[in-house]
């Protein structure tokens, strides 16, 4: 891995394009390198998982809405949508927004933190839906979907969108480029505009993850991997971008992250060498924000210690910086505390869910968010118990690079109403590469399995996982069988009618 230094350049100053970050990741999609045998098997889990939490999702009203909007684009070609038959064709912008709202709307899908957050397999659905109308073969997709994963990781990595309030679907737009630029084996310069549009397009701000959170959340990462679609398609056509888009003097550096004085450190593979941050990412075995993850097995340990839970005093969870102030007190959005709220903002408060995950003893993805659920006397008032709070050692951990030092958990102290203190830590979520019980395919696969159960068929199942699991012999022309189609009256209510279906 090579570190490129970031700065702002002054339009005088006229950084050539070799030495532009948009043109350095489009080198790394261009080049052909080959996939690691290891980083295939997760690119198929992750094709799993995302297959899975969009099936529970399928019958969701935003979802809905996304597949009413992309069933009034058919296309001869075009690409599936989750949920339909697979002669049911839609143009493949369409067919991402579809698939990337199913498959983000529950939260449940893979994660990656660094200096920012993300949700790497947010990438497939939009690469998947350009190899389905291309033609392209199971092959040139895991080749793709490494690429985005990739870029995206290492954007992550080294840029912080969130401390400057922008959403970090603006790494996504750029890596799901690159990824659609490596399954088309575009040239560098093609790849090169078509990432600056896409960053230029879905640069946008926090509040779709911040007080009365709505649907957008979901929304979001399909419409960055719809504007990435549209993005490498107006680059095929010879149109430009905005460049550099990251250094210009009146591009991302200096306007919308730190300013003309500030560095950044992006590490990108070396030329010919394999491409393998997935590996570095995390699926979710509870639909909850990430960092929730290892609280809730904290809690389900807890649990039993603690006894009657009408005997707590009061709840602290020591954690990061980010767990805090993102879904933690630190926040500061009354919203976190209201049993009104949507599910979307339950699912961005640490104090309910870990009220609900120490009186559940587990997680669901439905019942836990349940309107009753968080209306229950007993849980608002365990709720409104727990409090978070920032600790140095814990926002260091967070962002250490060292695999042994990393944490995304906390400690938490229990005071009973006797006065008795109990505490208890965890770093990692079980599930976590390092945690107590990582997945393994067959987690990816039971997890499959329980999501899409009454939804799927057992045979319709079974057929899904057999083509995800023989993507790699997937031949050029037949990624139409990795969807999956289910009953009618399994699709829930049909959305409102709109623009794209006005009669």
């Amino acid at each position: 891995m090579k570190t490129h230094v970031l700065r702002s350049y002054r339009s005088a100053e006229a950084l050539p394009r070799p030495e532009q970050l948009a043109w350095k990741i489009a080198e790394v999609a261009a080049d052909p390198v080959a996939v690691r045998p290891d980083v295939s098997e997760m690119i198929i889990n992750r094709i799993i998982d995302n297959a899975a939490v969009a099936a529970a999702a399928v019958a969701r009203h935003p979802v809905a809405s996304a597949r009413a909007q992309a069933i009034c684009h058919p296309m001869r070609r075009g690409a599936t949508i989750f949920g339909l038959p697979h002669t049911t064709r839609v143009s493949p912008e369409w067919a991402a927004w579809a698939n990337g709202t199913a498959v983000r709307e529950l939260d449940f899908h893979d994660t990656f933190l660094a200096a920012d957050y993300s949700h790497p397999g947010d990438n497939i659905p939009p690469i998947l839906a350009v190899a389905q109308h291309c033609g392209r073969s199971g092959a040139d997709l895991i080749r793709a979907i490494a690429t985005g994963y990739e870029i995206q990781v290492e954007l992550v990595r080294g840029i912080c969108l969130h401390e400057h309030k922008i959403d970090h679907i603006a790494h996504l737009g750029p890596s799901a480029a690159a990824g659609i630029g490596t399954l088309l084996n575009l040239p560098v310069e093609t790849i090169y505009q078509a990432i600056q549009q896409a960053l230029h397009v879905t640069t946008t701000t926090r509040q779709s993850r911040k007080g009365e959170i709505s649907s957008w959340k979901a929304f979001a990462p399909a419409f960055a991997g719809k504007m990435a679609i549209e993005a490498v398609d107006r680059a095929l056509r010879g149109e430009g971008a905005p460049s550099p888009a990251w250094e210009g003097e009146d591009g991302f550096i200096a306007w919308m992250l730190s300013g003309p004085e500030a560095r950044y450190q992006v590490r990108l593979p070396e030329p010919g060498e394999a491409k393998r941050a997935i590996l570095d990412t995390y699926t979710k075995e509870y639909s909850a924000e990430y960092q929730s993850q290892a609280l809730i097995d904290l809690a389900r340990r807890l649990g039993p210690k603690i006894g009657d839970l009408r005997q707590v005093e009061r709840i602290v969870i020591h954690t990061s910086h980010h767990t805090h102030h993102v879904i933690g007190t630190g926040a500061n959005d009354p919203q976190k505390m209201d049993p009104e709220a949507s599910r979307e903002t339950l699912d961005h408060s640490i104090m309910y869910i870990f009220a609900v995950a120490l009186e559940d003893g587990g997680w669901h993805h439905e019942k836990s968010y349940a309107p009753a659920r968080a209306r229950r006397p007993a849980t608002v008032a365990l709720w409104h118990k727990i409090s978070t709070v920032e600790d140095p050692e814990w926002t260091r951990r967070y962002h250490a690079r060292d695999p042994d030092e990393k944490a995304f958990g906390g400690r938490v102290v229990v005071t009973l109403k006797d006065g008795r203190v109990i505490t208890d830590e965890l770093a990692l979520a079980d599930a976590h590469p390092d945690g107590a019980r990582p997945f393994a395919r067959a987690n990816y696969v039971r997890k499959f399995l329980t999501l899409s159960d009454g939804i799927l068929t057992p045979t319709e199942q079974s057929r899904f996982l057999d083509a995800a699991e023989n993507l790699a012999d997937i031949p050029a022309d037949g990624l139409g069988i990795l969807n999956f189609a289910v009953a009618a009256d399994k699709l829930g209510t049909p959305s409102l009618r709109g623009i794209f279906d006005w009669d």
